[in-house]
């Protein structure tokens, strides 16, 4: 068989993905080697006033570590070539298990984004109320008169989400099972575009993460920061995770799961990351997560600080919620394990970015460089470059789609220059109401 010169050369630069993995450790090795010596002055200068172990707990948690995983980041999203998700023969039938919790606002445009998707297999929707105390129930009912395909359970007592969706589960028909926030809106082709990259993901695949994006992103400033953390940060983590063959979060706003996966792992666990707990179930279980780029859903987020800290104290009581109930997994040899060990050094970050980077910033406004001055001032522009890089990336998706990045210039020097100001100390709250094992409620995504 011929092979033009286009394919020979594609041919001939394919790394796998172990070898892209060797390629972007070595060079985030390199660069953290770089850093200590680069830092080396500030280490020692910071060790006079705060001694010795302090001094590397702060600089390393500040400056070292985040740099390593920075540049393993942009050179693993240079090297992401995945391939592409094509067409069906013949589509999979699908059940979608949306629950609600007094979404009477929303819950209607979910269902019409469902109804507009013209999902060329057969299609099961249904909506479990969770004891909401508007009036969810009554559009949901009144839904089911345009919906063939939609189906209700009503339960009367808040429960929370977990157990909402394991009450539907038992209502499921088909093998493949979708998860949908109420409040979300899917982009054309989504359903399509995630059961097609789960039928072309390595065959140990039990579970595919779908693209989030921020609907309400135009609301005010804290909306408008978060536009750029989904399209650029989260994005951008879960692409390479889902590189390295094991994305560490299926969220439930948006993911595809396979019924008898579900099923083996006992389902959503009763936890405030019901979420990021049954996917490090199914990576403990040995399957492969993965995550589509295109698949995208449009979902409300929070707009006021008061929401978008607790939104964050939930997000990191459910990492240490995974850990305590998946501890076998940090023993795993393969290569998505990476990512749990790197997850581990996340209280350490959000610790010392708390504790000493924002005190050291008005130290350095009074004229004391002793945390943050040149060396912290120089991580500026290598935050800018990885954010460009990720831009560029998520610029193509978006055009492949049919989206438009809009021009939220503002948005954008929020989120890289004050936006860990508020999330990494919200992080640290959410580690400490786990350790204190404060009560646990619904909340938003």
């Amino acid at each position: 068989m011929k092979v033009d010169g286009r394919e020979a050369k594609r041919s001939a630069i394919y790394l796998p993905v172990s070898a892209k993995f060797l390629i972007a450790l070595i060079g985030a090795i390199a660069w953290m080697g770089f850093s200590i010596w680069a830092a080396g002055p500030w280490l020692a200068d910071l060790k006079s006033y705060v001694g010795t172990a302090f001094a590397i707990f702060l600089v390393y948690g500040i400056a070292i570590i985040p740099g390593f995983m920075n540049a393993f980041m942009a050179i693993s999203l240079v090297l992401d070539k995945r391939p592409p998700h094509r067409p069906l023969p013949v589509y999979p039938p699908i059940s979608i298990l949306i629950a609600a919790y007094n979404e009477e606002a929303s819950i209607d445009e979910t269902l019409v984004s469902i109804d507009q998707q013209k999902y060329p297999g057969e299609l099961q929707v249904i909506v479990i109320n969770d004891g909401s105390a508007d009036g969810t129930a009554q559009v949901v009912r009144r839904a089911l008169e345009r919906y063939g395909w939609l189906s209700f359970v009503d339960l009367k007592k808040n429960g929370g989400k977990a157990r909402a969706l394991n009450i539907g589960f038992k209502e499921v028909l088909h093998d493949l099972v979708v998860t949908v926030d109420a409040d979300s809106f899917l982009y054309r082709g989504a359903l399509a575009s995630i059961v097609e990259r789960y039928h072309a993901d390595p065959s140990n695949t039990r579970a595919v993460a779908g693209k989030i994006l921020v609907r309400n992103s135009r609301q005010n400033w804290i909306t408008r920061c978060q536009e750029w953390d989904y399209f650029h940060g989260i994005s951008a983590v879960k692409r390479v995770q889902s590189l390295f063959q094991g994305t560490l979060v299926a969220q439930g706003a948006f993911s595809v799961y396979d019924r008898a996966a579900l099923t083996e792992v006992g389902g959503w666990p009763e936890c405030v990351g019901e979420d990021i707990v049954l996917t490090w179930a199914l990576l403990n279980a040995g399957y492969r997560v993965g995550h589509c780029e295109d698949a995208c859903l449009f979902t409300n987020v929070p707009s006021t600080l008061r929401q978008l800290v607790k939104q964050r104290q939930r997000w990191a009581r459910g990492m240490t919620e995974a850990f305590v109930k998946h501890p076998r997994i940090l023993f795993k040899m393969r290569l998505s394990t990476f990512f749990i060990h790197w997850n581990l050094l996340f209280p350490w970050l959000d610790l010392a970015f708390t504790i000493g980077f924002i005190p050291g910033i008005i130290f350095a406004l009074f004229g004391y460089y002793w945390i943050v001055g040149p060396m912290t001032l120089a991580l500026i522009p290598a935050a800018f470059a990885l954010s460009f890089l990720m831009f560029s990336i998520e610029r193509r998706m978006f055009k492949k789609t049919g989206l438009v990045v809009r021009k939220n210039i503002q948005g954008f020097f929020v989120y890289v220059l004050l936006y860990s100001l508020l999330l990494q100390p919200a992080s640290v709250l959410g580690y400490l109401d786990e350790l204190f094992r404060k009560p646990k409620a619904w909340g938003t995504k």
